[in-house]
C-alpha cells in the first residue's frame, strides 16, 4: 500500500538531484571547455594563464574579505568629542588667541577618514564594479554589497555638508567670497563614488575615489586651520542652520520614498535581494548625520539657546542614536501578511522621526 507513495517521492527525489546535476555542470562547464583548451599546450602558455588565474583567484579572496569582515564603527563615536564641554562659539576668540574651530568640519574630515583610511574603500573595487558573473551588479544580489552600500549613505552626507559648508557656510552672507579649501573639499568629495585609478579612457589614469576624498579630507583640516588662525569665516546664523535643515530633510526624504517603493515589492517569505543595499545605505546616511548634526549644535550654539532648540534636539539625537543599535545579520523585507519582519520599515521609521524633529526646528527657527 505504501510502495506508490514510496515511488512518488523517490521520483520526486531523483528530479530535485538531476536538477542539481544539471545546476552544477552548467557552472564547471566553461572550466572544463578550458581545461581541455589548455591540455597539450606548452609552459610559455600556461605560465602567463596560470598566473592571470592566480592573480583573479586573490583578488576575488580580497573581495570577499573586505566586504565580508567589516564594522559600522562605534555607534557611540559622538560621544568621544565631547561637544557639551565647549562653550565657545565657532569662529570666536579663546584664551591663546586662536579662534574656535568648526565642530562639522572636525566630523566630516573624520568621517572621511572613517571610509577611506580606517578601512577598504569597496565601491571603486575593479571586481566589484564587474559585478557578479560580470553581468549583474552586485546589489542586485544578496552578496558583496553591503559594506559599499554603507560607505555611500556616509558619503551622501558629506556631499550634502561640502556643499552647504561652500555655500553658505564657510561666508559670510553672499557677499563674502568663496573659500578655497572649503571649494577644493566640494570638488573632492562630489568626486564619482566608483573610480579606480586605471580606466579605459585615455589617458587610462585618473585620480581614484579614495585619492580624492583624501584630498577633500586635507582641505577640510586647512580649511579649520585657517579658523584656528582667525583667517577664514563661518556663519553660524539662524537662517544658514534653517537652509542646513531644508537641505537634509529633503536628502532623507528622497530616501524614504527609496524605502517606500522597495517596501512595496516585499513579498511573504522577506527574502529581497536589494533590500540589504537599501537598507545600509539609510543607515550610513544616519549614521553620517548623527555626526554632523552633533557638530552643528556646537557650531550653532547661541542659536540653539537663543530659539530654545535644545528639547527637540536632544530628541533627534536619541533617535539618531536608537537607530544605531538596528543592525540585523539578514535584512528582511517581509510583506503585511508576513510573519518575517521588515527591516526597511524598522529603519525607516527611524528616519521619518528624525525627519519630522528637523521639520520642528525648522519652524522654531522660521517664526
Amino acid at each position: 500500500m505504501l510502495d506508490p507513495i514510496v515511488a512518488f517521492f523517490t521520483r520526486i527525489f531523483e528530479l530535485i538531484g538531476r536538477a542539481i546535476g544539471t545546476f552544477i555542470a552548467w557552472l564547471i562547464w566553461p572550466f572544463i571547455a578550458f581545461r581541455n583548451w589548455l591540455r597539450g599546450k606548452g609552459w610559455f602558455i600556461k605560465i602567463p594563464v596560470f598566473t592571470i588565474l592566480l592573480l583573479i583567484v586573490l583578488s576575488y579572496m580580497y573581495l570577499f574579505y573586505i566586504t565580508q569582515f567589516w564594522s559600522t564603527g562605534d555607534e557611540d563615536y559622538v560621544a568621544a568629542y565631547k561637544f557639551e564641554e565647549t562653550t565657545t562659539g565657532v569662529g570666536d576668540k579663546l584664551a591663546d588667541n586662536t579662534c574656535q574651530q568648526s565642530a562639522m568640519v572636525q566630523v566630516a574630515a573624520d568621517l572621511i577618514d572613517f571610509n577611506v583610511n580606517q578601512t577598504v574603500w569597496a565601491p571603486s573595487n575593479p571586481l566589484y564594479k564587474a559585478g557578479f558573473m560580470f553581468y549583474w551588479d552586485w546589489k542586485d544580489t544578496p552578496f558583496f554589497d553591503n559594506k559599499a552600500s554603507f560607505q555611500l549613505g556616509v558619503n551622501q552626507v558629506l556631499r550634502r555638508t561640502s556643499i552647504e559648508l561652500v555655500d553658505r557656510l564657510g561666508r559670510v552672507r553672499g557677499t563674502s567670497s568663496i573659500n578655497q579649501n572649503l571649494q577644493e573639499a566640494r570638488e573632492s568629495i562630489n568626486y564619482r563614488e566608483n573610480a579606480w585609478f586605471l580606466t579605459f579612457s585615455p589617458p587610462f589614469l585618473q585620480p581614484s575615489t579614495q585619492a580624492r576624498l583624501r584630498d577633500g579630507r586635507q582641505n577640510l583640516i586647512d580649511f579649520n586651520e585657517e579658523m584656528k588662525a582667525c583667517n577664514a569665516d563661518f556663519d553660524a546664523r539662524a537662517d544658514n542652520l534653517m537652509q542646513f535643515f531644508d537641505r537634509i530633510t529633503g536628502d532623507i526624504g528622497a530616501t524614504s520614498e527609496i524605502l517606500q517603493r522597495r517596501m512595496e515589492a516585499s513579498n511573504f517569505t522577506g527574502f529581497d535581494s536589494r533590500a540589504d543595499d537599501r537598507f545600509w545605505f539609510t543607515y550610513g546616511q544616519l549614521y553620517g548625520y548623527y555626526g554632523i548634526l552633533s557638530a552643528a549644535r556646537s557650531d550653532f550654539r547661541e542659536v540653539v539657546v537663543q530659539r530654545q532648540l535644545g528639547s527637540v534636539w536632544d530628541r533627534v539625537d536619541d533617535q539618531l542614536r536608537e537607530a544605531m543599535t538596528t543592525k540585523p545579520p539578514f535584512v528582511a523585507n517581509g510583506s503585511n501578511s508576513s510573519l518575517v519582519k521588515s527591516h526597511l520599515e524598522s529603519i525607516g521609521f527611524d528616519l521619518l522621526r528624525v525627519r519630522a524633529n528637523l521639520v520642528e526646528m525648522r519652524d522654531i527657527l522660521d517664526r
